[in-house]
């Protein structure tokens, strides 16, 4: 059974897709789709905000984009020596809060220690560092421009400093549109697809419907997370299932069950 995921690549250990691998080990075949770009901005004052952890009472990363900026930054400003030796372990006595295992793992490879990980979504991310002593220090935020503010409201509403930044601003990827068309002349209608943010939904909802025509309603539409889920419901899209959190297991799951309700893989 074929199934459509609107996200890029992302190669684990062993050179795969962890969501195309988990995927057929349910007896799936997965194809993906990038729809979205990012281009990333304010990089400078963001590696000003990095040389001084003393100002700052922890970091916050929702997207792997923006753990992407941090490691540029220090590519650029040619400080990966000043974080090898002093920085990261600076920024790594306070806390580092993450949602989902991508996240986590690409903020490791940095050298950082991350928490929170298994919240899997920044509600619960944010109830995580709700529960935790807070400094008086603003938590740092580098995020993109449409980012939720679900995280910044909770924080607010205890008291909790916060900063954030715009890092990088997410624009349609230029082969949308191909890629879609090429999917569904070589492929078919696919038995589900799966968005994994409302900014995918976004400019891939059109090509979709109209490639699908009369059998828009027999595809199982599933969301990676509950922010993904609300934007669906907004846009008048039957949402088959949420993944439970953002991880290929919790995706292949909620596919599968989607798919052959009385079955799991």
């Amino acid at each position: 059974m074929k199934v459509l995921l609107l996200k890029d690549a992302k190669d684990d250990d062993s050179g795969q897709d962890p969501y195309i691998q988990e995927l057929r080990l349910c007896g799936l075949e997965a194809t993906l789709i990038p729809v979205l770009s990012f281009e990333f901005m304010s990089l400078p004052s963001l590696s000003e905000k990095l040389s001084h952890p003393e100002g700052f009472g922890g970091l916050i990363f929702t997207s792997p984009r923006a753990v992407e900026a941090v490691k540029l930054c220090l590519e650029k400003d040619n400080k990966t020596e000043a974080w090898e030796k002093s920085l990261k372990d600076r920024w790594n006595a306070k806390s580092v809060y993450v949602v989902g295992s991508a996240t986590a793992s690409l903020v490791n490879k940095i050298g950082l220690d991350a928490e929170g990980a298994g919240s899997g979504n920044a509600e619960k991310l944010a109830e995580y560092i709700c529960s935790k002593p807070s400094s008086e220090l603003p938590l740092l935020f580098p995020c993109g421009t449409i980012k939720g503010d679900t995280l910044p409201k909770m924080l607010r509403d205890k008291g909790i400093p916060m900063e954030s930044m715009h890092v990088y601003q997410t624009i349609p990827h230029p082969g949308i549109q191909g890629s879609l068309e090429s999917y569904y002349e070589n492929q078919g209608i696919p038995a589900s697809i799966t968005f994994f943010s409302p900014s995918g939904l976004k400019y891939s909802l059109e090509y979709i419907q109209a490639l699908s025509g009369g059998s828009f309603d027999q595809i199982k539409f599933v969301a990676i997370g509950p922010s993904t889920t609300r934007a669906m419901a907004a846009k008048g899209l039957p949402v088959s299932c949420t993944a439970e959190s953002p991880t290929p297991q919790a995706l292949a799951a909620g596919i599968r069950k989607a798919l052959k309700p009385n079955s799991c893989c």
